[in-house]
């Protein structure tokens, strides 16, 4: 997606005037500040509902007016909200139908924020009369650039539920639509357990944890219900912006590892995608989980919509909401902000730029802080980013990541594998495909993300992991892909329910048994006292607590169990089928099992990594191709790195370099290939 008014890299973040009107001298250092660091861009109006709307019905933009035009002045361009993120008190006081009501059936007091319900015929009402008017003295303002739709939906542990009479009622009317009748519905719940099958339409509520609880088709319909009253909430905000503003394209700011929200859905709702990180840097010893997660999640935004996407928020410096709220040791700034970059960002963005002086986020970090100064660490890291990031533009904002490697995660089979009940409980999906993707990371191989209603035919190689609800027509894609020629990886807890969460009768993996050429016989569960290890190219590996025990109809034994009653029997297969090759890994091993797995068949399959070479621990390296292609070496180790090059490359400033490239801690290096 090209931003038309600014097709440049952003470089800003969230901008809170609001606070600081009866301070113009404020005002004026911030540009002053903002223009020294580079800002391009600011969001604004993002929580500023009541300074708007102060009254219900008496409206107040003239200040929002006057900072847009002012910043435009400046050079600066606007990310315009809708400021449903937090509701002010005369709203939540005069209408309390528009606060949530808890799963315990506790309507929320005034306060808070991402918490309203997204059904309230009054909350759209609301909202949507102040978003036009913003929408008609802003939309089209040639400072503007994009909108904002709320903030971070869902977040702050609301989940995006709401179980208020008026959602408990929509849930039913959505149920009756789904289902048609009551046996339908009963049939797929399988309600009958425990006696609980339902005889009205009237009996039936949300989960609660005072109320119904084991019922998993329930359970995965309330999740499907809620992603879709908040995307009807948001696709209603939207379409009251667009009637005044030119088709200005939107998005909605998106979080990490967010469960509660379908982001593949609401990816159809929006133009542009963004996100906001926060990773945990310097948490442990060494920065691989952080890194890997981060990398995953910004893979994951590029391939929501197969486009560049946009950093909506980051920190310069610090969080103040974590346990512990480490500073960015040197250089870690420009390198997390790069390695956004480097995996399809067009953006790297802020919260925020100046920090408030009261309230819950005054101590979170800012491009400007409380001193009011430029002399902090923090403002020459950010500013001395705005100058790479401006020189860097562009050549950076016309090029794409290109992926030979797609891997599965799917919203759905999220919400289904941690509410099925066993083997573990809870089992921890995000955690178990973080494992398949870190091999990849590891050796500089580009990966999409995908769900299961992706197309598969552009890869050379899918892996599912942990794909515990096969949807039909996701196991109709790997049959097809497979036979004509892919590489399909999957693992234990597969194929095991369909769509409604009713295991599949005659064996599992369920729909492509004949795929994977072999048959579950059941699946063990083990606390870590009882050791085991599985046989792979030569070399053992521990396994983990999960241990699949299978045995094999067509496929070939290429890993073995080595201890307990199942020792001998395969834990890794291969299939051929078609022409194609279907891979299962029966166990849940430790990383060095899957850096050996997949290194072979990455070298198997001819897929290309980004680098020529093994790349040392701790560096990865990200491609970014167009006209010329980008390589952006990451070195997340808090130690030089030295790298021998295979051949001449130039640097975006225009040197050659050859010979040995030098890394100094927490470094990125952009190359172009010639």
């Amino acid at each position: 997606m090209v931003l038309e008014k600014f097709p440049h890299l952003l470089h800003g973040g969230d901008y809170n005037p609001d606070q600081w009107l009866e301070y113009p001298d404020i005002l004026e250092k911030d540009i002053e500040l903002m223009k020294k660091a580079k800002i391009n861009c600011v969001s604004l109006a993002i929580f500023a509902w009541a300074t708007l709307e102060p009254e219900e019905g008496v409206y107040h933009l003239e200040w929002l007016k006057k900072i847009v035009d002012r910043l435009y002045q400046e050079g600066i361009y606007t990310v315009l909200a809708t400021p449903s993120g937090a509701m002010p008190r005369w709203l939540t006081e005069k209408y309390p139908e528009v606060m949530m009501v808890s799963a315990e059936r506790v309507r929320n007091l005034p306060g808070g924020r991402h918490n309203f319900c997204p059904t309230s015929p009054v909350m759209r009402q609301k909202i949507q009369a102040l978003d036009a008017l913003i929408a008609q003295e802003l939309g089209n303002h040639p400072g503007v650039i994009l909108w904002h739709i709320s903030n971070e939906l869902g977040g702050n542990g609301t989940h995006g539920e709401c179980h208020c009479p008026l959602c408990q009622q929509a849930f039913r009317e959505w149920l009756k639509a789904k289902y048609k009748t009551l046996d339908a519905l009963n049939h797929a719940w399988w309600a009958d357990f425990w006696s609980h099958t339902y005889t009205s339409w009237e009996q039936i509520e949300s989960p609660a944890p005072h109320g119904e609880m084991g019922i998993h088709g329930l359970n995965l319909d309330w999740k499907r219900f809620c992603n879709e009253q908040m995307m009807d909430f948001t696709k209603e905000e939207i379409k009251t912006v667009k009637q005044y503003s030119n088709d200005l394209p939107a998005t909605v700011n998106m979080m990490t590892f967010f469960k509660d929200l379908d982001y593949f859905k609401f990816a159809g709702l929006v133009d542009v995608i963004s996100w906001d990180s926060y990773p945990n840097w310097h948490a442990e010893e060494t920065e691989l989980k952080a890194a890997t997660e981060t990398a995953f999640m910004h893979d994951l935004m590029r391939s929501l919509k197969k486009a560049p996407f946009l950093l909506m928020e980051s920190t310069p410096s610090i969080t103040n909401w974590k346990p512990v709220n480490t500073q960015k040791r040197p250089g870690m700034h420009k390198l997390a902000s790069l390695q956004a970059v480097a995996h399809g960002s067009n953006s790297v963005q802020y919260f925020q730029i100046r920090k408030g002086r009261g309230s819950f986020e005054k101590f979170h970090g800012a491009v400007i802080s409380h001193q009011n100064t430029e002399n902090m660490r923090s403002f020459r890291e950010v500013t001395e980013l705005g100058a790479c990031l401006e020189q860097i533009s562009d050549r950076v904002y016309p090029t794409l990541n290109k992926a030979d490697v797609a891997i599965v995660f799917d919203w759905e089979n999220w919400w289904a594998v941690e509410d099925a009940k066993g083997p573990i409980v809870p089992l921890d999906y995000a955690g178990t495909v973080m494992m398949h993707y870190r091999p990849f990371w590891k050796m500089g191989v580009t990966t999409d993300i995908i769900d299961m209603d992706c197309d598969l035919s552009e890869y050379k190689i899918v892996v599912a992991p942990m794909t515990y609800m096969m949807k039909a027509g996701f196991a109709e894609q790997v049959r097809r892909f497979v036979e004509k020629g892919g590489v399909f990886v999957t693992t234990y807890w597969s194929g095991m329910v369909d769509e409604t969460d009713l295991c599949f009768m005659g064996g599992f993996p369920g729909l492509i048994t004949d795929v994977m050429g072999l048959e579950e016989e059941e699946i063990d569960a083990i606390g870590p006292h009882r050791k085991n290890t599985v046989s792979y190219g030569g070399n053992s590996y521990s396994v983990g607590a999960l241990r699949d025990v299978i045995h094999t109809t067509t496929a070939k034994t290429l890993a073995e169990y080595e201890a307990d009653y199942y020792k001998g029997s395969p834990a890794v297969t291969v299939n051929a089928f078609g022409k194609g090759k279907a891979y299962y890994i029966c166990s849940e091993n430790e990383d060095a099992f899957f850096d050996a797995f997949y290194r072979d068949l990455v070298k198997e399959e001819a897929v290309a990594a980004n680098w020529p070479d093994e790349l040392p621990e701790g560096v990865t390296v990200s491609k970014r191709v167009g006209k010329e292609s980008l390589l952006f070496i990451q070195n997340f180790n808090e130690a030089e790195i030295s790298m021998d090059l295979a051949k001449e490359y130039r640097t975006v400033a225009g040197e050659t370099v050859s010979g040995t490239l030098f890394l100094k801690p927490f470094d990125c290096v952009i190359l172009i290939e010639k």
